[in-house]
């Protein structure tokens, strides 16, 4: 019982910091996404490609999450964007906390998408809300096709599905078709993209979706 009332206690306090950190991203009319995956399923990759493809149509920023080194942060800094790296030391995930750090290293008030890259992991970063608009989860062919069945949370609490390196699926034990039926299983609501940084098979359809939900919230 006292576990459970700890972690209660610790999501309490980290929804409070979500609340503030929503509340000032909405005043100041950015469109926030909380990109969540596990190692490897090439979230930075999907990210250096989506700004690439934008051209500088939107003005994006971003909170690099690591567990440790700035190495992410640096190779998306080579695209132009502002970029504030949050390590955490051995944590599995970012905290509400420690984005609200970040937001004030951000000009807000010239910003129309803030893509916050969680740590790898399809576990802990479920439970925390980070003060963003939706998650984006990023699952790449090489994992298998069962992870929405193994990790149902992430996926019930994610409003978007990326199916990564789909330039790999004849290498793979892997079905495209089989990880949609799987990760609908968990939520009928997902929108889903396929894509491969490789090829660029579906970047402009997931970038051109992001940069609608920016248009609509920017008015």
């Amino acid at each position: 019982m006292s576990v459970v009332t700890i972690e209660r206690k610790v999501l309490e306090k980290n929804d409070a910091f979500a609340a503030m950190n929503r509340d000032a991203l909405v005043r100041q009319g950015v469109f926030t996404i909380n990109m969540v995956s596990s190692p490897g399923a090439g979230k930075t990759t999907l990210l250096e490609r989506t700004i690439a493809h934008l051209g500088g149509a939107l003005s994006l920023a971003v909170v690099e999450g690591d567990v440790q080194t700035d190495l992410d942060a640096q190779r998306v800094a080579k695209y132009g964007v502002p970029v504030v790296q949050i390590v955490t030391n051995g944590g599995c995930h970012l905290e509400a906390r420690l984005v609200q750090d970040a937001l004030s290293r951000l000009d807000l008030s010239t910003t129309d998408v803030l893509v916050i890259e969680n740590v790898g992991n399809l576990v802990c970063p479920a439970n925390f809300d980070l003060g963003e608009d939706l998650k984006v989860v990023v699952l790449s062919v090489t994992e298998g096709d069962d992870k929405p069945l193994k990790y149902p949370a992430m996926f019930q609490r994610a409003a978007v599905l990326i199916i990564n390196k789909v330039d790999l699926v004849p290498y793979v034990d892997a079905d495209v078709s089989t990880i949609r039926r799987h990760a609908r299983l968990a939520n009928p609501d997902l929108q889903i993209f396929e894509t491969s940084c490789r090829s660029g098979e579906g970047i402009a359809e997931w970038a051109e979706w992001l940069a609608a939900q920016a248009g609509r919230r920017r008015g």
